[in-house]
């Protein structure tokens, strides 16, 4: 007989929307390729979404939550896997349409999966997570579009997210002149912390603006959008790239072609959920060798599954700053 495993179940009967710390069987676990003992899984804003039921995440009931996964496989049928590979998950769907990470074991899509890079700890890759991952690709898109050190101010916004605050970490790794822009100016000295050299107030930003303005930054990563990000195109300097991973502001994008065609700036946009498996090693790889455990022990905080419904409540309520990782075996 299997023994039973703990996991956080959504449910939807007609009208009630419930989220409950439950027991399953190995039965019970879908019909993928490859099976999982989760170590580590996190807790994310869609995953907040998803617990709370304050956003339409979850697409089929019942539902195991959790986007993010790292674990050991314990039975594979593929040819890239084999029992005891530690293995990372971003995205796909999980937690949302598949079965995700908030549980003591996982079955999945080997295609979803990548190595977990020798030089960081199944730990750590959940204190990176999601928020780590989307920011190196974001900052890769600025190097592959030719933008270094030298080529000037970079802006970040919603710095006090995952995102922003893993962007400025990143940036000031390699080197760059950071400027973060934040609705929580009393955080400032946090963000310098990060590495960030300036900090402005995000209504700068925030209202609606002149289709051009001074050129003041060389590229930016923005996961707010709407004015914040047509601003942000209005402000780059010729040749200026931006990446666009969110919308804490909106979908809308209120914008003229004017930066496009007069200063040949360059959107470029972040997918972190379907990304194809080289992009995602090639991120992971980055953030193995430019992250110190230092730094990721001073922002995160570790938690267990059963604990894991009241501070999804508490992330919803703006009560939670940095990554909350979850002990899935504990």
């Amino acid at each position: 007989m299997s023994n039973p495993i703990k996991a956080i179940v959504i449910n939807k009967e007609d009208n009630t929307y419930s989220a409950s710390l439950s027991t399953i069987e190995n039965s019970d676990l879908p019909n993928e390729n490859v099976s999982i003992d989760v170590l580590y899984s996190t807790l994310n804003y869609k995953d907040g979404l998803a617990i709370t039921g304050k956003g339409p995440v979850v697409r089929s009931f019942p539902m195991v939550p959790g986007i993010d996964l790292v674990g050991t496989v314990t039975n594979s049928t593929s040819d890239e896997f084999k029992n005891g590979d530690n293995v990372i998950l971003n995205g796909f769907g999980v937690g949302e349409k598949h079965w995700g990470g908030l549980a003591q074991k996982a079955a999945l899509n080997s295609d979803w999966l990548i190595p977990l890079p020798a030089d960081i700890s199944p730990k750590q890759a959940m204190q990176i997570g999601t928020a780590g991952y989307t920011a190196m690709l974001s900052v890769i898109a600025l190097e592959k579009q030719g933008i270094n050190p030298e080529s000037g101010e970079i802006l970040v916004t919603g710095a006090n997210g995952g995102v922003g605050s893993f962007a400025i970490y990143l940036l000031n790794q390699l080197g760059y002149n950071v400027t973060a822009a934040t609705g929580r100016l009393d955080q400032s000295d946090y963000l310098k912390e990060l590495g960030a050299k300036q900090v402005i107030d995000r209504n700068e930003l925030s209202n609606p603006g002149k289709p051009l303005q001074k050129e003041r930054f060389a590229a930016a990563i923005d996961s707010v959008g709407s004015h914040t990000l047509a601003n942000i195109c209005a402000s780059l300097k010729y040749g200026g790239v931006v990446t666009a991973c969110g919308l804490a502001q909106g979908m809308d994008l209120p914008a003229s072609v004017a930066p496009f065609i007069l200063r040949g700036v360059s959107l470029i946009g972040i997918d972190s959920v379907m990304r194809p498996k080289a992009d995602r090693i090639e991120a992971w790889d980055r953030l193995a060798k430019l992250v110190s455990a230092d730094y990721l022990d001073k922002i995160s905080t570790e938690i267990s599954l059963e604990h894991v419904i009241d501070n999804a409540e508490r992330l919803m309520q703006g009560k939670i700053r940095g990554r909350v990782v979850v002990n899935c075996q504990s």
